[in-house]
Order: C-alpha cells, then sequence, then structure tokens
C-alpha cells in the first residue's frame, strides 16, 4: 500500500489526456443508477394499484435490489479488477439497460421482485467500475477530489432528474415508462465508453475465487433479509436460521480472505482507521436516510394528494444541496480537516431529520423543502469526502475493490434502512382503524387504502382515507426520529474515527 509521491507540479504523463471526458462517461453510469433507484420511489403508488402487492411484496420490490446488488459489489469489483474495469463496466452497462425493459414490462409482484434482482446483478457491476476508474485516471488528489465531488454531484443530479422526469412520464405515460429512460442513457453510456475510457486492471490479480463469491452473497443477502423479516414480522426460527447462515458465510468469506494469497479482498485495508471510519459513516448514513426518502414519494404524493410531476419537484432542493456540497467538499476538507468536514454534515442531516419529526399530513412545503436542502448539503459533503478518503487509502490495483467495499456499505445501509425504517412505518399504518366495510388490502399499504376508498361511499371513503393517511405519517415521523438518532450517532462515531486523517495533496506517479 506504500505509494510515492511528489510534491512537484504533476507532469503531463501524470495528468492522462482525456481525463475529463472519460469522466463524462462514468458520470453517465452514475446518473444511470441514480435515476433507476429515485424513479422507483415515484412509481410505487401506481405499481401498487396495478400489480396490487401485499406490504411485504411492496419492501421487496424497494429492497431485493439493493440485498442482491449489496451482496455482489465486492465480488464485482475484484473482478474489474481482474478482467479490466472497462470492460466489466460496459458489459454491466449494457445488461443494465436490457433488464429495465423487463422491469417495464412486470405483470405481476413476483415477476417485478424478480426483475429487479437481476437488476442488483447488473448494477453490481457499474458504481464500483466508475470509482475504480476515477482512481486510476486521476492521480493527482487535488484534480481526484474534483473529480469525485463531480461524481458524487452527478449521483445526486440523478436523484433530481429522475422524480421530475418520472413525473413526467407518469403523468402522461404508464409506470413502466420510467424504466424504459435507462434505455437512451445506457445506448450512449456504451457507445461513447468504447472510445473514450482507457483500460485498467490489477496487473497481478490472482484468481477469481468462485467459493468467495458465493459465501459474500449468502452471507449479505442471509444477514439483510434475517433483519427485515424480524422487524417486519418479528421473531421466527426460520428467520434466525437464515441470519445464522448468514453470518457463518461472512465469517468464513472472511477467513478464506485471510488464508488467499491473492483474496477477492483485502482484509487488512480495514486496519486503517480513515478507510474503517469512512465505510462505517457511509453505512450508517444511509441506513438512516433510506427507509425515509424510500416513503416520502408515497407522502407527496398520497398524503398531501401531490401530482407525480410536483413532489418530484418537491424533493429537488435535497439533490441541489448534495451537487453544492460535492464540488467543493474536497476543498473544505482540505481548508478545515476531514473530521469536521464529514462528522459536521452527519450532524446537520440529523438535525434536519429531527425537524421532519414534527410534520403532520398538511405540513406546509417551506418546512420540508428547508430540511431536505440540509438533507443534501450534509449529505453531499459526508458522501464525496468518505469516497475520497477510501480511494487514496488504496493502491491503484486494488480500486475496484476498495470501492466495492464503500458501495457495499453504501447499498447494506440502503436495504437495512428500508428493511428496519421501512418496517416501522408499515408497521404503524396497519394498525389504522378504519370505517366498517374496509377491506384487509387497505392494512396492507396506503396504496391499497387509495384504492379500497374509491369503492367507498363518500363519508365512509373519506375517513379511511383519513385514518390511513394520519396512520401514514405516525409511522413516518417515528422513521424520522430513528434515522435522526442513527446520524447524530454516525457523526459522533466519524469524529473519532477520522481524528488525524487529511486529504493528499502530492502527486502519484501512476
Amino acid at each position: 500500500m506504500n505509494r510515492t509521491l511528489q510534491p512537484a507540479h504533476p507532469t503531463e504523463a501524470v495528468k492522462r489526456p482525456g481525463r475529463w471526458l472519460a469522466l463524462s462517461v462514468l458520470v453517465l453510469a452514475v446518473l444511470l443508477v441514480a435515476v433507476d433507484a429515485t424513479v422507483l420511489g415515484l412509481a410505487t403508488p401506481y405499481i401498487s394499484e396495478d400489480l396490487a402487492p401485499s406490504g411485504t411484496q411492496l419492501l421487496w420490490i424497494g429492497d431485493v435490489y439493493s440485498f442482491v446488488i449489496a451482496g455482489l459489489l465486492v465480488s464485482m469489483g475484484s473482478l474489474g479488477d481482474r478482467i479490466g474495469r472497462k470492460r466489466i463496466l460496459l458489459i454491466g452497462a449494457t445488461a443494465f439497460g436490457a433488464i429495465s425493459v423487463l422491469n417495464a414490462y412486470a405483470h405481476t409482484p413476483e415477476v417485478m421482485i424478480f426483475a429487479r434482482a437481476l437488476l442488483g446483478v447488473a448494477g453490481a457491476t457499474l458504481m464500483p467500475a466508475t470509482l475504480a476508474l476515477i482512481r486510476n485516471l486521476f492521480h493527482d488528489p487535488r484534480e481526484r477530489s474534483l473529480a469525485v465531488g463531480i461524481w458524487g454531484a452527478a449521483a445526486s443530479a440523478g436523484a433530481a432528474v429522475g422524480p421530475v422526469v418520472g413525473g413526467f412520464l407518469l403523468e402522461h405515460f404508464w409506470w413502466g415508462s420510467v424504466f424504459l429512460i435507462n434505455l437512451p442513457v445506457m445506448v450512449v453510456l456504451v457507445v461513447v465508453g468504447v472510445k473514450m475510457l482507457p483500460e485498467s486492471r490489477n496487473p497481478n490479480p490472482g484468481h477469481w475465487d468462485l467459493l468467495s463469491v458465493v459465501l459474500s452473497l449468502v452471507g449479505m443477502v442471509g444477514v439483510v433479509y434475517a433483519v427485515k423479516e424480524t422487524a417486519a414480522h418479528g421473531f421466527a426460527w426460520s428467520t434466525l436460521a437464515a441470519g445464522l447462515l448468514g453470518a457463518a458465510a461472512l465469517y468464513g468469506f472472511v477467513r478464506r480472505q485471510l488464508t488467499m494469497p491473492v483474496p477477492l479482498l483485502d482484509m487488512r485495508l480495514f486496519r486503517n482507521r480513515g478507510f474503517s471510519g469512512a465505510v462505517l459513516a457511509d453505512l450508517l448514513t444511509i441506513l438512516g436516510l433510506s427507509g425515509l426518502v424510500f416513503f416520502l414519494s408515497q407522502y407527496l404524493q398520497l398524503v398531501q394528494g401531490r401530482r407525480p410531476f410536483e413532489a418530484g419537484l418537491a424533493e429537488l432542493p435535497a439533490a441541489v444541496g448534495a451537487v453544492v456540497a460535492g464540488l467543493i467538499a474536497g476543498r473544505a476538507a482540505r481548508r478545515f480537516s476531514v473530521r469536521a468536514v464529514v462528522a459536521g454534515g452527519l450532524a446537520a442531516v440529523g438535525l434536519a431529520l429531527a425537524a421532519l419529526t414534527v410534520i403532520g399530513q398538511h405540513t406546509g412545503y417551506p418546512l420540508l423543502g428547508a430540511a431536505l436542502l440540509v438533507v443534501g448539503l450534509g449529505a453531499g459533503f459526508a458522501f464525496t469526502v468518505t469516497a475520497d478518503v477510501i480511494l487514496s487509502s488504496v493502491p491503484g490495483e486494488q480500486a475496484g475493490a476498495a470501492s466495492a467495499v464503500s458501495e457495499t456499505a453504501y447499498e447494506l445501509g440502503a436495504a437495512l434502512g428500508i428493511a428496519v425504517l421501512g418496517s416501522i412505518v408499515t408497521g404503524v399504518y396497519r394498525d389504522f382503524t378504519g370505517p366498517a366495510g374496509t377491506p384487509d388490502a387497505a392494512h396492507e399499504s396506503l396504496g391499497g387504502a387509495v384504492e379500497a376508498a374509491a369503492h367507498l361511499p363518500g363519508s365512509a371513503g373519506e375517513a379511511l382515507l383519513d385514518s390511513a393517511r394520519q396512520a401514514f405519517v405516525d409511522g413516518l415521523t417515528l422513521a424520522a426520529g430513528v434515522g435522526a438518532a442513527v446520524l447524530l450517532a454516525a457523526a459522533a462515531a466519524s469524529w473519532y474515527l477520522l481524528r488525524g486523517q487529511r486529504l493528499e495533496d502530492g502527486v502519484e506517479h501512476p
């Protein structure tokens, strides 16, 4: 992990020609994933109405993508280090676009869940490859900080573009159209990427160990599934068995990596306190945020009655804040300190979530917009700097595996957040008391209640909707409080673990 650093001005050999154009291709890959993640939330009410999933199936539609991607990210990041990051990025982008069509035309909840799982397999190839290519494109740490900021800003821009474009499509076409917008992005990415992206790989990769791949997948899926099911339905022996199987598989994965001459993931990376602190911060932050974000679009549409396009615009401040913060985060971390920027950003997000615990059915937009702006700013500062810390902690040949660890923390946090906080919302919601004649489907999801209310007499339908909406808001505010506590704990952990951590200023030789 030793690198040669020189404080001298970088040479043209170090500053690879065309690196900024190559970055634009990587930005497209980030947009591909970010847009897909955000439009699902907007489309959820329509999917609920058309496919009529149960509450548990709806959660699976939301989090199975994260389950699969979390289980495969390390394996795919390591595979990219071995066969070439450009190659795996282009293969993954092509598959992502093709599987998006299957998502668009899913006709049952089961097919939709299966399609989201397949999308997770393709998505696992994209994010580690983009960060790893940035690590090998930019050897000047200041340029790399800016590149990582642009990369993060693109993800936030995708989060902004997704709801706006998705809202427009939902108002004019069927819900499947929101997945088809992946296709033109994928086509441009592949066509331009073939020309512009340089290939990079580990010169001494070792073999790709399939047993390690299986252990990683079984371990991640088993543990996250156990957490999800326990949060949703309480203790069960089958859930305990799944959790124990997952834990045993992860233990076996770690032991195997420690004994392999060239492991899929070098566990010694975690001895670096900055690396471990950045990974933990990412995991806790997304855990605290994701469950709330998943239900926010339903709140805006089904509780406050906003049209899809209007709901997409309402979520815009978070993306704007993240874009602005991402572009200046590296400079801020060098002027102040890494831990001040990361811990301060996470504390700000925690306080913004705490403010959302007071929302009701008719809360005005100023409070929502201000809270979302602070969430975007805080998350933009924190995620950009932690990504920079993770990339600069490893040599270039391990960039794919290290980037995969970062993304695994992100996806694992997303899966756990949707599972735990989403189950809090669902659990509180199911206990609402409706008028006589309320069907069971109304207790499964708010979308089901809206559909049921349309078939009841006027006063009974209004009473059902009011009761269901209030229960949903009660669950949402409770989840916001839990998320705030998690974010404040993440801020405290980051302040401790990232002490003394600095972003580099010297220039690396490739």
